[in-house]
């Protein structure tokens, strides 16, 4: 079933409006009494169309409840910046796979090496790829591709959350050796291609970040995010 998002909804007159009424009746073809999505804040809305308009899409409510795809956990995906065509991929599966944000950082082995003003540019581009992943994953909200920061301030942010752990391809804990339970909120942080340096890992670790291994294969910057966020969604039963 087609899906659709909004902010924030009327259950007594649920519109679409704009690209996305076009697209269902231009690109879909669809037509009244066929049934859509519309998710808000992680509620599905399940809708079957009454009418169109030239830009928009009047809606009657079926029913609604929670969205089945949003994991239990609000996770952080701290990612440090690799190639573009790279970062495109990983916010991609990143979504697919339930985080609910995506922080760019700046560390020091970053070859990609953009400052906030011409990162600021492509973030339009990278939310777009977040909300296409989000409607072909069947999540109920669309994660945020947040604004590129330095390590220094990513640090900062994992203070925050309940639980943080740091991929380290010298040594730490294993995954499963990372206790989830109770934990609301949780990060995940990835180097780049070139990894991260020994005191970017030192200073998170004074911060309670917990570093953890992988194992003795050194996985792509690509890879790791996938990797990892696949096996906390497993040890969190979010899957």
């Amino acid at each position: 079933m087609p899906r659709f998002f909004k902010q924030s909804i009327d259950t007594d007159n649920i519109v679409i409006d704009g690209d996305d009424a076009r697209h269902i009746g231009r690109s879909l073809r669809m037509k009244c009494g066929e049934e859509i999505t519309v998710c808000c804040c992680g509620i599905d809305y399940n809708c079957k169309i009454k009418s169109f308009s030239e830009d928009s899409v009047y809606l009657e409510l079926i029913n609604s409840a929670p969205c089945a795809a949003e994991p239990d956990i609000d996770v952080t995906l701290f990612q440090a910046v690799p190639k573009l065509d790279k970062l495109e991929f990983i916010i991609q599966k990143a979504v697919e796979l339930g985080v609910n944000r995506i922080v760019p950082v700046l560390s020091r082995r970053c070859i990609s090496r953009p400052d906030e003003k011409d990162f600021a540019k492509k973030l339009g581009r990278l939310n777009k790829i977040a909300e296409g992943a989000a409607k072909q994953s069947g999540r109920g909200i669309i994660p945020e591709v947040m604004p590129i920061i330095s390590y220094k301030n990513a640090v900062e942010q994992m203070k925050n959350l309940d639980c943080c752990v740091i991929l380290y391809e010298n040594g730490g804990k294993r995954f499963d050796e990372v206790s989830f339970d109770g934990k609301k909120s949780v990060g995940v942080v990835i180097g780049s291609e070139g990894g991260f340096d020994e005191s970017e890992v030192e200073l998170a670790v004074n911060a309670g970040v917990q570093s953890v291994w992988l194992g003795n294969r050194i996985l792509r910057c690509e890879t790791a995010p996938i990797t990892a966020l696949s096996i906390l969604m497993f040890l969190t039963k979010n899957f």
